[in-house]
């Protein structure tokens, strides 16, 4: 099961770099408003949820052009104590059991989106925060209890209603201060980035226990040794070694922001990202494959417990007769668990877009990958460049997205 406590470490990974960033170039205290938090956070073992997803209402309009302002979580009141913010975030996982939630853009920002370049830290139960959650759970056993049956998941949409955030805990102010603005779209990426880092950790460790359940289902169904079931488990082992071999790799080739924290490279880690996304249905579609269709019709285990047909459903269950008929029942009530129950189809759509959508991942590779550089390759090889240097891709990481915000202001000054 998932441990649930990678989105407050991004988090405030994201924010150490930040706020340190926001105070060199402005000279504020936010940096020190970090640091006493995660004095607190560490001094009483606090567990954390990072909400980052706005609602957006049009897609195709940014922050303050939407008809609704409150489609982009803001801030509506700065005072000397605190900040009044509005609004909401969705698709927030753990935030009904964690102790803190940790507010951060989800998008660049704009000169004129500076309202909503808002970033800070609450308590999870503060007065004023709605928390509008959907519980997923494996099903219930009876008799045949198994860990894979004790997992579940809440994910939440958050509501903000006039809520006010002391000034202690606010890192990102750009309706009190617009040049902070610029350190939204950093923010945003910088998260989205560590938790990209830590997909390339966890979801190799999902594909193994897919890769493990075709592997027991196919010896239970006598297919084991068949050569296209060795060639169907190679793609979601490959897929898990390429994912976390992209996730060490990032980190081998980090460097260290101002503040000294380490920033993983953000071409190889969107790159393993992105892989992990692109197959997450095509693993799911080789362990149905293997299992056959029982896996989704399989009888209710009262069926299997009953006095008059139980015996008959577990005769009928039996493939090697080797193979214990409890056993097969378990391994096709853990994959039913796996991949068509309630949490399976929630484990799904966030082995997705948890993280960022491939496509996301796509566009942030590119936009940081010198193509120009690149071709100098070619010249040379085809004769067109009489010279090349030695070729190495430097190490890239968000803080590339402050340079967009500084091109968005000459822009606007020169169009003045």
């Amino acid at each position: 099961g998932c441990i649930q406590r990678c989105m407050g470490i991004d988090a405030l990974n994201a924010l150490s770099v930040i706020t340190y960033e926001l105070d060199e170039a402005l000279g504020s205290d936010h940096h020190r408003r970090f640091n006493e938090y995660m004095k607190y956070f560490q001094k009483n073992d606090l567990c954390a949820s990072c909400a980052q997803t706005d609602p957006k209402g049009d897609r195709l309009k940014r922050p303050h052009q939407q008809e609704d302002p409150d489609q982009y979580l803001r801030v509506i009141e700065s005072r000397d104590d605190g900040i009044v913010v509005r609004g909401a975030k969705i698709n927030i996982t753990n935030t009904a059991y964690v102790d803190e939630l940790v507010a951060v853009p989800v998008r660049y920002m704009g000169p004129e989106d500076h309202d909503y370049a808002v970033a800070f830290a609450l308590p999870a139960d503060w007065e004023g925060v709605k928390l509008l959650a959907r519980p997923a759970w494996c099903s219930e056993r009876q008799k045949y209890d198994a860990p894979a049956a004790k997992f579940g998941d809440v994910e939440t949409m958050i509501v903000f209603d006039d809520v006010f955030v002391p000034k202690e805990r606010v890192f990102l102010n750009g309706h009190a201060d617009p040049r902070q603005t610029a350190y939204a779209g950093f923010l945003a990426l910088m998260f989205a980035h560590y938790h990209r880092h830590s997909y390339t950790g966890c979801k190799p460790a999902v594909s193994e226990i897919l890769a493990s359940a075709s592997a027991l289902v196919s010896e239970y169904n006598g297919i084991g040794k068949e050569s296209h079931v060795r060639d169907k488990l190679s793609h979601i082992i490959g897929t898990a070694e390429l994912v976390y071999a992209a996730g060490e790799s990032s980190a081998y080739h980090s460097e260290k922001a101002p503040s000294g924290t380490q920033v993983p490279d953000e071409v190889l880690t969107n790159a393993g990202r992105r892989l992990a996304g692109e197959m997450i249905y095509k693993e799911y579609e080789i362990l149905a494959d293997l299992s056959g269709g029982l896996v989704a019709t399989l009888p209710y285990e009262g069926t299997f417990l009953s006095d008059e047909v139980g015996d008959l459903a577990m005769k009928y269950l039996t493939r090697n007769p080797r193979i214990p008929q409890e056993k097969v029942y378990r391994c096709f009530k853990g994959i039913e668990d796996l991949i068509v129950s309630d949490m399976a189809g929630v484990m799904q759509v966030a082995g997705l877009h948890g993280g960022g959508s491939p496509q996301m991942e796509t566009i942030t590779m590119m936009m940081r990958y010198d193509l120009e550089e690149l071709k100098k390759i070619s010249k040379y090889l085809f004769g067109i460049r009489k010279k090349l240097g030695r070729y190495e891709r430097p190490t890239v990481t968000p803080r590339e997205q402050l340079k967009k915000f500084r091109k968005a202001m000459e822009m606007k000054k020169q169009s003045k």
